[in-house]
């Protein structure tokens, strides 16, 4: 079992935290995170796309013009793709991208982008993450205090709105519940923020 300091949110060191390492500390496995990331972003595609084949594209009903004689290439319809306003070949048509994984490798990534963040130094632990206001000017003294730069993402156990409020306007902040978190964010952000409560959380989730 591994420890890590507990800050408060004036980055001030108030105790160490026990860790369970078969959450935070396993050996990362890149084909399951990696597609994980690709399960998540694919399930965001609309797949709504869509070209016309020759068989769609209106005109075409008559042979433009006899087989020989013209001095012309041959040519049986307009609709033809080699023409102007004709049909695409082999074009883009309405599909769904969303595929499945298995659990296993589901909790395999999501341990990864976890231990990912504690073995690179990147995980910071607040006893509580309570907000007074709902200020963005707090969440930026909160960034200050923790000494956190880049993309920064909060995890809390139990619904935050100061919290959510305070670092809705700033493009580099989120802040989300424990029971939301996922790989595609873990993997985007810097640093990983988390209260206690959220680690106890996401160890029982995931143990």
């Amino acid at each position: 079992m591994s420890k890590i300091n507990v800050l408060n949110i004036k980055g001030e060191k108030v105790k160490d935290l026990t860790i369970n390492d078969n959450v935070w500390k396993i050996e990362a496995n890149d084909d399951c995170l990696k597609k994980m990331i690709r399960l998540q972003l694919d399930s965001m595609r609309q797949g709504t796309h869509k070209t016309k084949s020759r068989s769609e594209v209106s005109g075409g009903g008559r042979k433009p013009w006899k087989q020989k004689g013209t001095g012309r290439a041959r040519q049986g319809s307009i609709r033809a793709t080699q023409w102007r306003g004709g049909g695409i070949a082999h074009g883009v048509t309405p599909r769904d991208y969303s595929f499945k994984i298995n659990r296993k490798e589901r909790v395999i990534a999501l341990k990864s982008a976890l231990s990912l963040k504690f073995t690179n130094k990147n995980l910071v632990v607040v006893d509580n993450i309570e907000l007074s206001g709902l200020k963005t000017k707090e969440a930026l003294e909160v960034l200050n205090n923790l000494k956190l730069t880049g993309k920064v993402l909060f995890v809390t156990k139990e619904d935050n709105e100061n919290l959510y409020m305070a670092t809705r306007n700033l493009g580099y902040a989120y802040a989300m519940l424990a029971d939301e978190i996922n790989c595609y964010d873990l993997v985007n952000a810097d640093y990983l923020v988390c209260d206690e409560e959220a680690i106890k959380s996401i160890e029982e989730a995931l143990a």
